[in-house]
Order: C-alpha cells, then sequence, then structure tokens
C-alpha cells in the first residue's frame, strides 16, 4: 500500500490549505483514512479520520476549521484547512488503516506565518 500526498505549503493566519491523499495498492474495502500531524518536539497527532461510511472523527483543535472527505472509489482524502494558526504549522501525513494494518504517507509540510 503505498499514499501519495500533496497541497502543503506556506500560508498566512487566517489562510486556507486543501491537502489531497491517494492511497493505492491491496486495500481491504473497509478501512478508515485520515491526517495526523507533528510539530517539531511534539508527538503525532490526530487532525482527523473518515471511514467508509462516512463517520468522522475531529481532534478538538480542528473542529470548526477543519473539513475531511473522502472519495470512497478512488481510496482519496483531503483535508479543507481554513483559519489557519500560528499553531497548526507541522508535517502532516496521511493515514490509511485496515484490518491489523496501518500506513502512513511521506508526510507534507504546512507552514501558517506571516
Amino acid at each position: 500500500v503505498q499514499l501519495q500526498a500533496s497541497g502543503g505549503g506556506l500560508v498566512q493566519p487566517g489562510g486556507s490549505l486543501r491537502l489531497s491523499c491517494a492511497a493505492s495498492g491491496r486495500i481491504f474495502r473497509l478501512n478508515v483514512m485520515g491526517w495526523y500531524r507533528q510539530a517539531p518536539g511534539n508527538q503525532r497527532e490526530l487532525v482527523a479520520t473518515i471511514n467508509g461510511g462516512g463517520n468522522i472523527n475531529y481532534a478538538d483543535s480542528a473542529k470548526g476549521r477543519f473539513t475531511v472527505a473522502r472519495d470512497r472509489a478512488e481510496n482519496t482524502v483531503h483535508l479543507q484547512m481554513n483559519s489557519l494558526k500560528l499553531e497548526d504549522t507541522a508535517v502532516y501525513y496521511c493515514n490509511i488503516r485496515f484490518l491489523r494494518d496501518n500506513y502512513w504517507g511521506q508526510g507534507t509540510q504546512v507552514t501558517v506565518s506571516s
């Protein structure tokens, strides 16, 4: 299984970015896709996940500002990030898990700076 993420970059506070991730390979249809992030000196943390049935879980920090969505047929997941804050700066990792397997993308840098 491979995950290819795109869409990171530099944005000013209050701005928006959209991350996308496509999964390929042998993927069990009952899976959960999502995004995690890791800032320097911090542990990797949940941002948002979504399963094939559309059930969504957001971190408190993401609620009201970020929206996760997926195209199940294409095994892609998107993260629309609005009202970005300085503290959103991190490497964002795409994730897919199914059965007992857990896969990570290569990470994409999101930098929020004025």
